[in-house]
């Protein structure tokens, strides 16, 4: 006899699967407990997406993190040290823990000057965003990690681990706030070409459903239909892709219930999304629906694409936006550091100073948290590579001990500086604040306790922040 469905549908139970089934054992007893957790333990009848309150009220509602990926320079930037300029040249009188051998001190060549009310020193190399945006600076100048290692200290910012595959900061997010527009992802990972260093693991889910994962999307080519590939079907209309979809949605769903598969609710999700993407992609990411005097505000580098992508993805109730410099590690200046953290300033600083401008003209300033900063600093001294003497090639180490972040708009104080590294720009020494200590902080402007944020894993509650991380209250308003 023919059936249009088939309730008792049973797949073959395989040798893997009868072992995980036995080794679950009672623990599933709890399975009820666990789905009347608070915030989305499971996906609700709307999607798992679904908008979802906070813990508190919240002071943001969206994040874009722009990624200088390599570690800029502090003292570079904007933790100006004139005791390091005296020494240029000299030995330290400190002994500096460095991954590579250094020698002698490299001053800053670049000027720093005071701008807005607040007098904030900035480098010249971002004089054009201090001259506009000083005083909505919120800048942590005592930022410390755990390693100076590229990829570690990437998942330790991205992830709150730098070792094991945990879950994103924008996964943490839309698993406990959702998104407030069901078209689009409310996690977007924004690169102009290629990868970062540890790759997608900077973007991952890992053990949380993958609705919540990062969606990588290269930015080089202007074109939306060719930033998403295969976004239309030119042989399909919208009509029939919807049955399509109805359809292998129900057989997934079969095979699912048979296996509890989780990863297969993920593949539901992403066929979902990417059928609600197919009009809504198309507009957000279009920046030439842009007017040209707003296109030409953000100038033409793959940076201020990236940035006015962003603007237009929050302003369409996108949760979290990430926001990457370039492949790999851009900012990793070991040597000729004059030369290149110029250039890659010269890159974004008037893209960033534009976002600023962009989100304040439309309203979504203090619904915007934006965070500026790479995964660690750099030293005071020269790699002992470039010799004793200071050259004009000279370059910088990895320094996790101290580095700078700053932080505008998203319920945070502007024109502020927090804490302090040493006189060379070595170490933290002053309200330092700790990778954890950030996210707790950004979580909370998001209206979410970072210790009430949790899910249930291998058989204990995990949570961003691990079992570390403090709200920092000075930088918020």
């Amino acid at each position: 006899m023919a059936h249009s469905s088939f309730p008792h549908f049973h797949a073959p139970i395989s040798r893997r699967d009868m072992l995980r089934r036995c080794g679950v054992g009672l623990g599933t007893v709890g399975l009820a407990t666990l789905l009347g957790q608070s915030i989305g333990r499971a996906a609700e009848a709307s999607g798992p997406l679904a908008p979802r309150a906070p813990h508190f009220r919240p002071r943001a509602k969206y994040v874009i993190q722009i990624l200088a990926n390599g570690g800029p320079a502090q003292m570079d930037t904007f933790d100006p040290k004139p005791v390091l300029t005296q020494y240029h040249g000299k030995r330290l009188p400190i002994h500096l823990a460095t991954e590579r051998p250094t020698s002698t001190a490299l001053g800053s060549p670049f000027n720093f000057q005071r701008y807005g009310q607040s007098g904030l020193e900035v480098s010249e190399l971002f004089g054009a965003l201090a001259q506009e945006h000083a005083d909505d600076l919120c800048v942590i100048r005592s930022m410390y990690s755990d390693t100076p290692i590229h990829e570690n200290s990437l998942r330790l910012m991205n992830c709150g681990a730098s070792i094991m595959a945990r879950p994103s900061i924008g996964s943490w997010i839309t698993y406990g706030l959702g998104t407030e527009n069901q078209n689009l992802p409310g996690f977007v990972v924004l690169v102009p070409k290629g990868m970062p260093v540890a790759g997608a693991d900077n973007w991952q889910a890992s053990f949380l459903p993958g609705a919540y994962q990062g969606t990588y999307i290269e930015t080089q080519d202007r074109r939306a239909a060719q930033l998403i590939e295969h976004l239309h079907n030119p042989d399909v209309d919208a009509v029939a892709q919807r049955a399509q979809l109805d359809y292998a949605a129900e057989l997934n769903r079969r095979h699912q219930a048979a296996r509890q598969d989780p990863a297969l609710e993920a593949r539901i999700q992403s066929f979902e999304t990417a059928f609600r993407m197919q009009t809504a992609a198309t507009d957000a990411f279009d920046i030439e629906r842009e007017p040209a005097h707003i296109r030409a505000l953000y100038g033409e580098t793959a940076q201020a694409k990236q940035l006015l992508m962003a603007r237009r993805l929050v302003e369409r109730g996108v949760r979290y936006v990430q926001v990457w410099h370039g492949t790999l590690q851009p900012w990793d200046s070991h040597d000729n550091i004059e030369q290149g953290h110029r250039r890659l300033a010269g890159e974004c600083c008037q893209g960033i100073t534009a976002l600023l401008t962009d989100l304040k003209q439309r309203g979504l300033f203090n619904d915007t948290l934006v965070i500026w900063g790479g995964e660690f600093g750099r030293t005071p001294t020269v790699e002992l590579s470039q010799g004793e003497k200071v050259g004009p090639t000279a370059g910088r180490d990895h320094n996790h001990h101290g580095f700078s972040m700053w932080l505008a708009g998203g319920g945070t104080k502007g024109g502020i500086v927090h804490g302090a590294t040493d006189d060379f720009g070595f170490k933290a020494v002053k309200d330092r604040v700790h990778v954890h200590d950030l996210q707790a902080t950004v979580l909370h402007l998001l209206g979410l306790d970072h210790e009430r944020l949790t899910y249930r894993h291998s058989g204990r509650d995990f949570r961003l922040t691990d079992v570390h991380g403090h709200v920092v209250r000075n930088l918020i308003a």
